[in-house]
Protein backbone atom coordinates (compact mmCIF):
# COMPACT_ATOMS: atom_id res chain seq x y z
CA UNK A 1 0.00 0.00 0.00
CA UNK A 2 1.25 3.86 -0.57
CA UNK A 3 1.65 6.42 0.79
CA UNK A 4 -1.02 8.88 -0.17
CA UNK A 5 1.22 11.26 0.43
CA UNK A 6 3.86 9.83 -1.71
CA UNK A 7 2.52 11.84 -5.03
CA UNK A 8 3.17 15.05 -3.60
CA UNK A 9 6.60 14.24 -2.23
CA UNK A 10 8.01 12.87 -5.62
CA UNK A 11 6.55 15.83 -7.54
CA UNK A 12 8.49 18.36 -4.30
CA UNK A 13 11.82 16.22 -4.72
CA UNK A 14 13.14 18.48 -6.86
CA UNK A 15 11.89 21.53 -5.27
CA UNK A 16 13.71 19.98 -2.21
CA UNK A 17 17.09 19.21 -4.13
CA UNK A 18 17.27 23.01 -5.69
CA UNK A 19 16.73 24.33 -2.13
CA UNK A 20 19.09 22.21 -0.55
CA UNK A 21 21.85 23.65 -3.20
CA UNK A 22 20.95 26.95 -1.98
CA UNK A 23 21.88 25.93 1.39
CA UNK A 24 25.10 24.14 0.48
CA UNK A 25 25.61 27.21 -1.94
CA UNK A 26 25.23 30.01 0.50
CA UNK A 27 27.21 28.32 3.82
CA UNK A 28 30.12 27.69 1.35
CA UNK A 29 29.76 31.52 0.39
CA UNK A 30 29.18 32.57 4.30
CA UNK A 31 32.20 30.02 5.64
CA UNK A 32 34.21 30.09 2.96
CA UNK A 33 34.54 33.56 0.98
CA UNK A 34 33.28 35.38 3.80
CA UNK A 35 34.49 34.85 6.85
CA UNK A 36 37.16 33.18 5.54
CA UNK A 37 38.88 34.71 3.54
CA UNK A 38 38.28 38.12 5.22
CA UNK A 39 40.17 36.95 8.44
CA UNK A 40 43.68 36.82 8.76
CA UNK A 41 45.31 34.42 10.97
CA UNK A 42 46.93 35.90 14.78
CA UNK A 43 46.51 39.76 13.09
CA UNK A 44 43.26 40.76 14.73
CA UNK A 45 44.23 44.20 12.67
CA UNK A 46 44.22 43.48 9.40
CA UNK A 47 41.31 40.93 9.94
CA UNK A 48 39.13 44.60 11.08
CA UNK A 49 40.56 46.11 8.27
CA UNK A 50 39.74 43.66 5.99
CA UNK A 51 36.00 43.83 7.29
CA UNK A 52 36.41 47.75 6.98
CA UNK A 53 36.97 48.03 3.70
CA UNK A 54 34.71 45.08 2.73
CA UNK A 55 31.48 46.01 4.71
CA UNK A 56 29.07 45.42 2.18
CA UNK A 57 30.42 41.41 1.10
CA UNK A 58 30.83 41.14 4.98
CA UNK A 59 26.85 42.38 5.31
CA UNK A 60 26.49 39.48 2.09
CA UNK A 61 27.57 36.99 3.90
CA UNK A 62 25.59 37.41 7.19
CA UNK A 63 22.40 37.42 4.89
CA UNK A 64 23.97 34.02 3.36
CA UNK A 65 23.60 32.31 6.56
CA UNK A 66 19.90 33.35 7.33
CA UNK A 67 19.22 32.24 3.30
CA UNK A 68 20.88 29.12 4.63
CA UNK A 69 18.66 28.82 7.57
CA UNK A 70 15.10 29.54 5.62
CA UNK A 71 15.87 27.34 2.46
CA UNK A 72 17.07 24.32 4.81
CA UNK A 73 13.64 24.36 6.69
CA UNK A 74 11.55 23.05 3.80
CA UNK A 75 14.73 20.31 2.73
CA UNK A 76 14.08 18.97 6.65
CA UNK A 77 10.32 19.12 5.97
CA UNK A 78 10.63 17.23 3.23
CA UNK A 79 12.90 14.61 4.55
CA UNK A 80 10.23 14.28 7.41
CA UNK A 81 7.37 13.54 5.52
CA UNK A 82 9.33 10.95 3.42
CA UNK A 83 10.48 8.87 5.98
CA UNK A 84 7.78 9.47 9.18
CA UNK A 85 5.09 7.28 7.53
CA UNK A 86 7.28 4.03 8.02
CA UNK A 87 10.33 5.45 10.40
CA UNK A 88 8.72 8.14 12.18
CA UNK A 89 11.06 7.47 16.09
CA UNK A 90 14.42 7.48 13.77
CA UNK A 91 13.08 10.34 12.20
CA UNK A 92 11.98 12.45 15.06
CA UNK A 93 14.67 11.61 16.90
CA UNK A 94 16.65 13.39 13.55
CA UNK A 95 14.45 15.94 13.30
CA UNK A 96 15.62 17.19 17.19
CA UNK A 97 18.85 17.30 16.58
CA UNK A 98 18.81 19.23 12.86
CA UNK A 99 16.48 21.54 14.96
CA UNK A 100 19.04 22.12 18.23
CA UNK A 101 21.26 22.89 15.56
CA UNK A 102 19.88 25.47 13.72
CA UNK A 103 19.00 27.38 17.06
CA UNK A 104 22.33 27.02 17.78
CA UNK A 105 23.55 28.42 14.12
CA UNK A 106 20.88 31.22 14.47
CA UNK A 107 21.86 32.61 17.19
CA UNK A 108 25.54 32.16 16.67
CA UNK A 109 25.49 34.35 14.07
CA UNK A 110 24.96 37.13 16.40
CA UNK A 111 29.03 36.75 16.84
CA UNK A 112 29.03 37.86 12.94
CA UNK A 113 27.21 41.18 13.66
CA UNK A 114 29.80 42.09 16.43
CA UNK A 115 32.68 43.54 14.24
CA UNK A 116 30.22 45.85 12.36
CA UNK A 117 29.04 47.04 15.69
CA UNK A 118 32.42 47.21 17.99
CA UNK A 119 33.87 48.63 14.60
CA UNK A 120 31.14 50.94 13.71
CA UNK A 121 30.26 52.11 16.44
CA UNK A 122 30.42 55.82 17.10
CA UNK A 123 30.92 55.96 20.78
CA UNK A 124 33.35 53.01 20.85
CA UNK A 125 36.10 54.76 19.67
CA UNK A 126 36.17 56.84 22.50
CA UNK A 127 36.44 54.37 25.09
CA UNK A 128 38.64 52.02 23.33
CA UNK A 129 41.77 52.14 20.98
CA UNK A 130 41.89 50.72 17.80
CA UNK A 131 44.18 47.68 18.72
CA UNK A 132 41.45 46.93 21.64
CA UNK A 133 38.76 47.47 19.14
CA UNK A 134 40.20 45.25 16.60
CA UNK A 135 41.08 42.59 19.26
CA UNK A 136 37.47 42.56 20.80
CA UNK A 137 36.22 41.96 17.13
CA UNK A 138 38.71 38.92 16.56
CA UNK A 139 37.21 37.63 19.98
CA UNK A 140 33.56 37.37 18.20
CA UNK A 141 34.97 36.35 15.37
CA UNK A 142 36.61 33.28 17.70
CA UNK A 143 33.17 32.98 19.76
CA UNK A 144 31.14 32.32 16.11
CA UNK A 145 33.69 29.97 14.93
CA UNK A 146 33.59 28.05 18.13
CA UNK A 147 29.70 28.08 18.43
CA UNK A 148 29.15 27.05 14.33
CA UNK A 149 31.34 24.15 15.66
CA UNK A 150 29.13 23.09 18.64
CA UNK A 151 25.90 23.20 16.39
CA UNK A 152 27.84 20.88 13.15
CA UNK A 153 28.39 18.28 16.41
CA UNK A 154 24.31 18.36 16.62
CA UNK A 155 23.55 18.89 12.17
CA UNK A 156 26.84 15.76 12.06
CA UNK A 157 24.13 13.36 14.00
CA UNK A 158 20.93 14.51 12.11
CA UNK A 159 22.98 13.45 8.93
CA UNK A 160 23.89 10.47 10.05
CA UNK A 161 20.29 8.98 11.18
CA UNK A 162 19.05 10.50 7.65
CA UNK A 163 21.66 8.69 5.69
CA UNK A 164 20.71 5.70 7.55
CA UNK A 165 17.01 6.30 6.81
CA UNK A 166 18.30 6.86 3.20
CA UNK A 167 19.88 2.94 3.16
CA UNK A 168 17.06 1.62 4.93
CA UNK A 169 14.37 2.79 2.19
CA UNK A 170 13.98 2.54 -1.46
CA UNK A 171 13.33 6.18 -2.28
CA UNK A 172 17.26 6.97 -2.49
CA UNK A 173 19.92 4.77 -3.57
CA UNK A 174 21.59 3.17 -0.39
CA UNK A 175 25.58 4.26 -1.83
CA UNK A 176 24.20 8.15 -0.95
CA UNK A 177 22.73 7.00 2.34
CA UNK A 178 26.12 6.01 3.58
CA UNK A 179 27.87 9.31 2.08
CA UNK A 180 25.55 11.11 3.94
CA UNK A 181 26.00 9.17 7.05
CA UNK A 182 29.83 9.82 6.49
CA UNK A 183 29.11 13.10 6.13
CA UNK A 184 27.73 13.94 9.67
CA UNK A 185 30.74 11.67 11.10
CA UNK A 186 33.19 14.23 9.25
CA UNK A 187 31.12 17.09 10.66
CA UNK A 188 31.28 15.75 14.36
CA UNK A 189 34.82 13.93 13.99
CA UNK A 190 35.73 18.25 12.94
CA UNK A 191 34.05 19.78 15.61
CA UNK A 192 35.31 17.03 18.30
CA UNK A 193 39.29 17.34 17.16
CA UNK A 194 38.50 21.17 17.03
CA UNK A 195 37.93 21.47 20.55
CA UNK A 196 40.16 18.92 21.73
CA UNK A 197 43.27 20.68 19.99
CA UNK A 198 45.48 23.70 21.35
CA UNK A 199 44.38 27.04 20.46
CA UNK A 200 41.22 25.22 18.23
CA UNK A 201 43.22 24.76 15.60
CA UNK A 202 42.29 21.46 13.37
CA UNK A 203 45.31 20.22 11.91
CA UNK A 204 42.95 17.94 9.41
CA UNK A 205 40.87 21.07 8.52
CA UNK A 206 40.24 21.61 5.71
CA UNK A 207 40.48 18.57 4.06
CA UNK A 208 38.19 16.23 6.97
CA UNK A 209 34.95 18.25 5.81
CA UNK A 210 35.70 16.97 1.94
CA UNK A 211 33.35 13.87 2.39
CA UNK A 212 31.20 16.08 4.29
CA UNK A 213 30.72 18.38 1.44
CA UNK A 214 30.24 15.12 -1.68
CA UNK A 215 27.68 13.58 0.42
CA UNK A 216 26.27 16.76 1.11
CA UNK A 217 26.14 17.47 -2.48
CA UNK A 218 25.76 13.90 -3.73
CA UNK A 219 21.92 13.66 -2.16
CA UNK A 220 21.01 17.37 -3.29
CA UNK A 221 22.20 16.60 -6.79
CA UNK A 222 20.22 12.95 -6.97
CA UNK A 223 17.01 14.97 -6.07
CA UNK A 224 17.19 17.61 -8.16
CA UNK A 225 17.93 15.15 -11.43
CA UNK A 226 16.33 11.57 -10.50
CA UNK A 227 13.99 12.78 -7.84
CA UNK A 228 12.62 9.91 -5.53
CA UNK A 229 11.46 6.27 -5.97
CA UNK A 230 8.12 5.23 -5.63
CA UNK A 231 7.62 1.85 -4.02
CA UNK A 232 4.74 -0.48 -3.87
CA UNK A 233 5.48 -1.42 -0.50
CA UNK A 234 4.59 0.15 2.49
Amino acid sequence: MQDSSFPSLKSNARIAGFLYLVVIAAGLFAQVFVRQALAVPNDAMATARNIQSHELFYRLGFFADLLNFICGLPVILFFYLLFSPIYKGNTILAIFFVIISNAIFAMNILYQLYPLIILGGKEYPGIFQPDQLAALSAMALDFQSQGYAIGLVFFGFYCIIIGWLIFKSWHIPKVLGILYAVAGLCYILNSFIMFLSRGFANPLFPYILFPSFIGEAAVCLWLIFAGIKENKVS
